[in-house]
Formats: structure tokens, C-alpha cells, sequence
């Protein structure tokens, strides 16, 4: 998770919501990424979309079985499901998400029987380091008196 905050860091530094992500396989990172949609102008530049493409590139295969996903803030639908369709064996996250978490707070898609996979969750794991780059990136933004690019 250290990893996964130095990554929120870069993005937090880019004026990105930091969220960083890193992905570990066979204790190794093979991924690491933070938020870039401000950047790249595009909304699906998640920290865990990005990660997700760097891993199976690093591994050839699109299905990352055997991978631990770590990540600053609990996944939003888009990446929720983007983690049960990689196969993803497990994910480790900071807080909960109250306006998109989808793993436990206001959608279970990680948990659904439903679909053909389930990843392992872990969550709340480093919860007061990873909430704490986030509020002082949105005090930041307050002050600055400009809009909340999450909202």
C-alpha cells in the first residue's frame, strides 16, 4: 500500500483526485498507476484501469489470477467490475467510498454471486493515510476556491 500511496502522491502533485494502485504478482509489483483522467482527458484513466492494462501487458494475458490489487480508496462500479472481469485474485483498499464505492459501500459487485468471479477483499487496510491524502487534496482544492473535480 506504500507503493499505491506514493502513486496517489504523483497524482495529487499532477492536481489529479490521488488515487494510486499498484498490483502485485509472485510478491513483485508488476503495476502501478494513479488517477490521469484531468490529464489524458479521458474518464475511464482510473488508477485501477490504468494498473489493470500495465499487468496484463506484463503478464500477456488478460486474466490476472494470481494478482493482489492494492488501492488507495474502494473501487467505483467502472473499476469493480473492470477487477471481477480481469480475474483478479484479491484486492486490498484504504477507506470506503461514500459516493462510488462499489465493492462494500453503495454496490457489492466484487461480492455478487451472479457473476463468474469474486476477488478476495480486503478492505479498510491503511484507511487513515490513504483518507488523509485525500482531504488534504480536496481542503486544498477548497481553498483555492475552486470546484470539486469529483463531484
Amino acid at each position: 500500500m506504500q507503493a499505491a500511496l506514493a502513486e496517489a502522491e504523483a497524482a495529487a502533485a499532477a492536481d489529479e483526485v490521488p488515487i494510486g494502485a499498484v498490483i502485485v504478482h509472485e510478491n513483485r509489483i508488476i503495476a502501478r498507476a494513479h488517477n490521469q483522467r484531468e490529464t489524458l482527458q479521458d474518464p475511464t484513466a482510473h488508477a485501477e484501469i490504468i494498473a489493470l492494462t500495465q499487468a496484463a501487458a506484463f503478464l500477456g494475458t488478460w486474466r490476472l489470477t494470481g494478482c493482489t490489487m492494492y488501492v488507495t480508496l474502494e473501487p467505483c462500479p467502472m473499476c469493480a467490475g473492470a477487477l471481477v472481469l480481469a480475474r483478479i485474485d484479491r484486492l486490498v483498499y484504504g477507506p470506503a467510498d461514500p459516493k462510488a464505492g462499489a465493492c462494500r459501500t453503495l454496490y457489492r459487485i466484487t461480492e455478487d454471486a451472479r457473476l463468474n468471479h469474486r476477488p478476495q477483499v480486503v478492505a479498510g487496510f491503511m484507511e487513515e493515510g490513504c483518507r488523509a491524502i485525500l482531504q488534504e487534496f480536496f481542503a486544498r482544492k477548497r481553498s483555492a476556491g475552486k470546484n470539486d473535480p469529483a463531484e
